[in-house]
């Protein structure tokens, strides 16, 4: 596609005088690429990369014209791709070349066609050091060519396994070789054809006279190759072969052997059995090929798929597997995919896609490529999902002190077991402080109760306007077989200083707004505190009113950056270190002698549980619930404490905690052991490769569809089924095998496999790893 001049697009590199970096430059070719442009005039100013590896969806011929590039123009350019540069360029031009055309109108740098394994590169000077080197050839693909029209730099040619290679020599009659010193060295394949004079040549190789098939070559393809440098009239010089040769490695028989006697004749001959290793090892005399199979490869590859966990994943509190969610996504089956989420969190929409910082983003390993995947989003998907429960079919039963988000989880997991329970809330409404506390423009009410209506059903009896005391403690004790406590924290902590009376409790304040009582809070509001429930005052107060807010603190604070910015866009100072000395009338004294101006001073420094409903036999010397590793009341193995009863933490830390208590509850109930929720590595970041995928305009991510995610997401640790191991094994030694319930796994046969690890090296995901075989044997993967 042209634009509407029908001319190519064209992109400057600098911008008011100002040049782009590389990626933003690449960002922008892809950005327009997705739009369905197709042809490019780049002037760059040595950015790197430009022109591949680049496709579009329509499999549409990409060009490019391109002044000024810097290190490896088109490099892993792709079919399909045509790449002119006007003028030189510098080193890899052509790296890894995957299938364009690219044509140089200039010199080249250093290690041009470097690992080359298909498509042509034409270059109308000279090329430099290592050009040609690691050129290969795989059978399934044309091979790559590299024309050249005067000379290379020295080692050209090295480790050659395959392709071609056309020096024409051109205009270099009085230098010793074309081809520098040291050409061809470890060459083990392809064909190299030059004119003019050669020198200092690899042992390993014959030089050869033309035969009639090279010859018709030539004739086909060097007109072609003057045509595209624009050098027709060379045409008769060039095809006057008198002073053409070829280049092509010996085979392993004709090169000379410099070994005095071979290994494998001097084991047999002059081995001495029984000698000074006679009483370690028994040697059975076998002498291994250099490449092996089976028991003697050094490494052998294992498909590990699931077996590390994806960095959302890991990072989640709540272990939510959103990989394998958007897997299924992938696969269309978008009802198992959402109701998943369910299978570990009941508020995927309120908390996961609102109030939750999202650190299972903060680590996602497609923002090396442009922007984390937007999973917190992802959770809204579910808010609408119907979910049958299973009929209660277990004898023993459950209460739960606390209808915050920990008591509802375990609430949510224990009811899907098929258990009954009981909750017992102190507030008028179950939802805790989601519900009471977190402002409605952070956390929209339509959609947390739609969650929240989900626990009205059978099987979950739900009484609120109930606090327990000792005495409904103690009959709780006697009436169930567990008793959860998820009471929460809601006992304000006041800081000693003069004045403290005058102090409104920053809870208190939040469950006033959330109730609709709105309390007055005059112009000047100082908060004292700035953690996440203390912007969430900020925002309360602005909202009630005030003109001017400021956040103090002791420390750095501890709300996120994401909440702090919102405070501060309504007006709000956030300032600290700040020690509080007394609260009058006319504000807040600080001890450095500074006054802020306040007519409401709120505290918002965190808040404490009310134990007073338990005995001293189950607290410590410091108030707290002493418990195990599994969340079991020390004092009373079937009493279990979660949430913020147990660590202040964040809505998802709660969740979790309901869902860990829950499945330990019916592990006791069903004799089994306890479970320490160990989590799996996590996948390492080497492992996957972002090569694979286009970076995107940040602006053009924002604005995408939430189910188009699933594109985006790179399945850390996760097969996606694509094939490419298979197809890349040189031995063919990968097969797939489909199972049971729509599964597969993919194998590798040890007696084929040699331990390249080429399949560790392609896989996307990161799921074939190669392990070192230490024993002298195989796994079989």
């Amino acid at each position: 596609m042209l634009n509407k001049e029908n001319t190519p697009l064209i992109i400057d590199s600098i911008r008011e005088g100002k040049r782009i970096s590389t990626m933003e430059l690449l960002k922008e070719i892809n950005h327009r690429l997705e739009e369905g442009v197709t042809d490019f005039i780049v002037n760059a100013s040595g950015q790197h990369n430009i022109g591949g590896p680049v496709w579009n969806k329509n499999n549409d011929k990409i060009t490019f014209v391109v002044k000024n590039p810097g290190q490896r123009a088109g490099s892993m350019g792709m079919e399909n791709t045509s790449i002119t540069i006007e003028g030189s360029a510098p080193a890899d031009v052509g790296w890894l070349n995957a299938g364009a055309e690219i044509i140089l109108k200039g010199d080249g740098g250093d290690t041009t066609a470097h690992c080359a394994s298909t498509g042509k590169i034409y270059v109308s000077g000279r090329v430099g050091t290592r050009s040609g080197a690691l050129m290969k050839h795989d059978p399934k693909f044309s091979p790559p060519e590299l024309w050249v029209l005067k000379n290379t730099g020295s080692f050209s040619f090295e480790f050659m396994g395959g392709g071609i290679a056309v020096v024409c020599g051109y205009d270099c009659d009085n230098i010793k070789s074309v081809l520098g010193n040291r050409s061809c060295v470890g060459m083990l394949g392809g064909t190299i054809y030059v004119r003019g004079n050669t020198e200092d040549l690899s042992d390993d190789t014959w030089i050869l006279g033309l035969d009639t098939k090279d010859i018709k070559f030539l004739n086909e393809n060097i007109p072609l190759f003057l045509d595209k440098i624009e050098k027709k009239s060379l045409s008769k010089e060039l095809t006057n072969y008198d002073s053409w040769k070829k280049i092509v490695a010996k085979t392993h028989e004709e090169r000379e052997i410099h070994s005095l006697m071979p290994i494998k004749d001097f084991r047999k001959s002059l081995w001495v059995p029984g000698g000074i290793f006679g009483d370690l090892i028994e040697d059975d005399l076998y002498v291994a090929e250099y490449v092996q199979t089976g028991d003697l490869r050094l490494r052998y590859p294992e498909w590990r798929n699931n077996n590390y966990m994806a960095p959302c994943e890991y990072n989640c509190p709540i272990n939510i597997p959103t990989a394998k969610r958007i897997s299924l996504l992938r696969e269309d089956k978008t009802k198992e995919a959402l109701n998943m989420v369910l299978d570990f969190s009941p508020f995927p929409a309120s908390v996961c896609g609102q109030v939750c910082p999202n650190l299972c983003a903060e680590d996602c390993n497609r923002k090396n490529v442009d922007i984390p995947v937007k999973i917190g989003e992802l959770g809204t998907l579910s808010n609408e999902i119907k979910i049958k429960f299973p009929p209660v079919k277990n004898r023993e039963k459950i209460a739960i002190i606390g209808a915050g988000s920990s008591g509802l989880s375990a609430a949510w997991h224990l009811r899907k077991m098929g258990y009954a329970v009981d909750l017992f809330e102190q507030d008028k409404n179950i939802g805790g402080k989601l519900k009471q506390v977190i402002p409605e423009d952070r956390l929209s009410r339509e959609i947390l109760d739609t969650e929240l209506n989900r626990f009205k059903i059978k099987g979950i009896a739900i009484t609120t306007n109930k606090k327990v005391d000792e005495i409904i403690f103690n009959s709780l004790l006697d009436t169930f077989d567990a008793v959860v406590i998820a009471v929460g924290t809601h006992i304000p902590i006041i800081i000693p200083v003069k004045g403290h009376e005058k102090l409104i409790m920053g809870l208190d304040f939040l469950k006033m707004i959330n109730s609709g009582k709105n309390p007055e809070v005059g112009d000047n509001v100082v908060v004292i505190g700035a953690g996440n429930a203390g912007m969430d005052v900020v925002l309360g107060a602005y909202k009630m009113g005030a003109k001017k807010v400021t956040a103090v603190d002791i420390q750095k604070p501890a709300a996120f950056e994401k909440e702090m910015d919102e405070a501060k866009n309504l007006g709000a100072d956030i300032l600290w270190p700040c020690y509080t000395e007394k609260i009058t009338d006319k504000g807040v004294y600080l001890k450095d002698g500074t006054v802020i101006k306040a007519d409401t001073v709120i505290v918002s420094v965190g808040d404490r549980s009310d134990f007073s409903f338990l005995k001293n036999e189950f607290l410590d010397d410091k108030g707290k619930i002493v418990i195990n590793d599994f969340d079991q009341v020390e004092a009373n193995k079937k009493v279990f404490v979660i949430g913020d009863a147990i660590k202040l933490g964040l809505f998802t830390h709660a969740i979790a905690d309901g869902r860990k208590v829950a499945i330990n509850i019916d592990n006791m109930f069903s004799g089994n052991p306890m479970d320490d929720f160990k989590l799996a590595p996590l996948m390492p970041k080497d492992k996957i490769k972002k090569e694979y995928y286009h970076p995107l305009n940040e602006q053009a991510v924002i604005k995408m569809n939430i189910e188009d995610e699933k594109l985006r997401c790179m399945s850390c640790g996760l097969c996606r089924d694509c094939y490419i191991c298979l197809e890349s094994c040189p031995e063919q030694a990968i097969s797939r095998l489909d199972k049971e319930n729509n599964s597969y796994e993919y194998k590798s046969d040890p007696n084929k496999c040699i331990g390249c690890g080429i399949c560790a090296g392609v896989c996307p995901c990161g799921i074939w790893e190669m392990t070192d075989n230490v024993t002298g044997k195989y796994i079989e993967a």
